[in-house]
Order: structure tokens, then C-alpha cells, then sequence
């Protein structure tokens, strides 16, 4: 008996799931540089959504806090080492307050985010416009919000320290955009 695939008189081909893969393989790779949008609506806006915001502020601000106390803390681990401790219990104290200190600072600068992101949204969705007040507002609000429950006097001061550090930041940027070729 003759093979299927040789004989002459057939009238049909074989399936084969591989048929239409000759493609070449630099078009398989050939993604589109711009942002993909599933709505139209969303193409229009050229800034990051409410959401998005509050993962990158909470999120980057954890992380710098983590790491800043972090080294912080390993710091003062080293410092408080005494004479007659052994490398096991030095570098146990070390870790130790490394990780305290990491946490207590990455969970301050990370609600510092939360709020600065809650803000900045609520200031974007009312003004309907996106620009360097904002950041400003929302860091004066930021401020004076995380220390309000410490009376009036130390809002209004963290409130000031807020704003300049958001305008401070604005200013960075545009001068980073501006002088700084990327």
C-alpha cells in the first residue's frame, strides 16, 4: 500500500498545524513603539490615571524609605556594636536594626505617598488640567495632613516643608528634561 502523503491521485492535503508559521521571524518581533490603547479616550490623555499614581508614588516612596532606613539603621547597628560582642552578634544587631529602621521609615515615606497621589488626583480631576500647581498643592496638603494630629503649628510647618519639596521636585524635573539629553 501506497503512502498517503506520496500518492498522486489525491485530491486533499494533509493538515498541518505549522502551514501558515512561514513567516519571517523579524516581523514577529516587529512591536510598536507607541503606547497600545484599548479605548480612543484614553489615547487623548497624555498623563498617568489616578491609580497608576498611587502604585508609583506609594510604591517608589516605600522603596527609598526601605532602603534610606535601611542603611540608616545598619549604621547605627554598627555604631552600638561593643567591645566583647562576637561577629555573630554583631551582625545580628547590624540586620536587626537595619530592618527595623527600613521598615518604620518605608512605611512613614510610603503613606507620605498615599496621600500625596490621593491629592494630586482629586487637585487633576477638578482642575481638569495637569500642571506643576498640583504637585505643589498636593505636597502642601500632604504635609500639613500627616501632621495634623500634632496641632496646628507643626501642620502648618510640614504643610510649608511639603510644598517646597513638591515644587523643588517640579522644578528638578523640568530642569532635568530640559539640560539632561535622554
Amino acid at each position: 500500500m501506497a503512502s498517503q502523503s506520496t500518492d498522486p491521485n489525491r485530491k486533499t492535503r494533509l493538515y498541518s498545524p505549522y502551514h501558515d508559521l512561514h513567516v519571517p521571524i523579524q516581523n514577529l518581533y516587529d512591536l510598536p513603539t507607541s503606547p497600545e490603547y484599548l479605548f480612543d479616550e484614553e489615547s487623548v490623555r497624555q498623563r498617568r490615571s489616578w491609580s497608576e499614581n498611587l502604585q508609583y508614588y506609594t510604591g517608589s516612596s516605600y522603596l527609598a524609605g526601605a532602603i534610606i532606613g535601611g542603611a540608616k539603621g545598619s549604621i547605627e547597628g554598627i555604631r552600638a556594636a561593643e567591645r566583647g560582642d562576637t561577629l555573630k552578634l554583631r551582625i545580628n544587631r547590624v540586620l536587626n536594626s537595619g530592618g527595623h529602621t527600613g521598615r518604620r521609615f518605608g512605611n512613614s515615606l510610603g503613606v507620605l505617598g498615599l496621600i500625596f497621589s490621593g491629592m494630586e488626583s482629586v487637585m487633576i480631576h477638578y482642575r481638569d488640567t495637569d500642571d506643576y500647581l498640583n504637585s505643589v498643592v498636593a505636597g502642601l496638603g500632604t504635609g500639613a495632613l500627616y501632621r495634623a494630629a500634632a496641632g496646628p503649628r507643626s501642620a502648618v510647618i510640614a504643610g510649608a516643608i511639603g510644598g517646597l519639596a513638591a515644587g523643588a521636585a517640579v522644578i528638578g524635573k523640568q530642569v532635568m528634561k530640559r539640560y539632561v539629553p535622554i
